[in-house]
């Protein structure tokens, strides 16, 4: 392997990028907004410049990434010499189909496509191309860079070989990696899900405030981060379409907490829109 395409330059795909481009991979970084590929450019190079401040890579290593690192707004430039191409879109099935049926045809036969997501259905984003055996999800974690974790999802038609060839992305990228067989939710949101899910719900009924759900979490519960926090973090719109599609696929069990649907209706995303269940202004 030697170029990885990233596909969308939000938080997690600018973060792969990063990731793949500082483990010596070429990386080709694409999004159809330019304003968004100017701030995915400003924020890798700000973090390269972190990292090499504070003694986790040296500068060689730094200016080696910036090296191996290009952007480009059209995406059968972008594709057309991967060797794996990640796809870190919006968790919208239609979207992710219809941008899979291009890769399909913009990438060469032997290209592995991978979707970043953590709920949807590699088997039916693989059916929408003519290489369902090369399509499989890898499930990264934000931030990318320190979150040690890739969950590798089969689809119904992976191959063995897609399989090995993506544990060995995540080796080289100096990640773990679990194998998971298809099904919603996967294993970490499923979980997830359903513990962020009841901490809004004690929030809403009044059981602790916010701070104090995610102190007893963090410090009863040896969690790195509260449930809340967390959401925050990962934005309350994604969080409401996992919920959603839990809760379609799963039950019951799964329905989004009243507070977490009034939330995002009145624009409060979390960190990215500056407010959420912590204000962040």
């Amino acid at each position: 392997m030697q170029q990885i395409s990233v596909v969308g330059a939000g938080t997690m795909g600018r973060g792969i990028a990063y990731t793949a481009a500082l483990s010596g991979f070429r990386v080709k970084l694409h999004d159809i907004d330019d304003s968004n590929l100017k701030q995915a450019e400003a924020s890798i190079e700000t973090l390269l410049q972190k990292s090499a401040d504070k003694g986790f890579i040296d500068r060689d290593q730094s200016e080696a990434a910036k090296q191996q690192l290009n952007s480009e707004n059209d995406l059968q430039a972008a594709v057309h010499e991967a060797d794996v191409v990640i796809e870190a879109v919006l968790e919208e099935i239609p979207l992710k189909v219809e941008i899979f049926r291009k890769l399909d045809e913009y990438c060469p036969d032997q290209t592995v496509l991978a979707t970043n997501t953590s709920t949807l259905s590699p088997t039916e984003i693989g059916a929408a191309t003519n290489r369902p055996e090369k399509v499989i999800a890898m499930h990264f974690f934000n931030p990318v860079h320190k979150m040690k974790l890739i969950e590798i999802i089969k689809g119904l038609d992976t191959s063995e070989k897609t399989v090995r060839i993506v544990q060995d992305l995540g080796e080289k990228m100096n990640k773990e990696t679990v194998e998971v067989n298809e099904f919603p939710g996967f294993v970490t949101s499923r979980m997830n899900c359903l513990i962020g899910n009841e901490a809004m719900n004690m929030y809403m009924e009044g059981v602790a405030s916010a701070e104090d759900i995610d102190k007893a979490l963090k410090l009863g519960l040896n969690h790195p981060m509260g449930p809340l926090e967390l959401a925050d973090l990962v934005g309350l719109d994604s969080r409401l379409r996992n919920m959603n599609y839990l809760y379609e696929t799963l039950g019951e069990k799964y329905r989004p907490c009243p507070l977490l649907l009034k939330y995002v209706k009145a624009g409060k995303l979390g960190r990215k829109s500056g407010e959420g269940f912590y204000n962040y202004r």
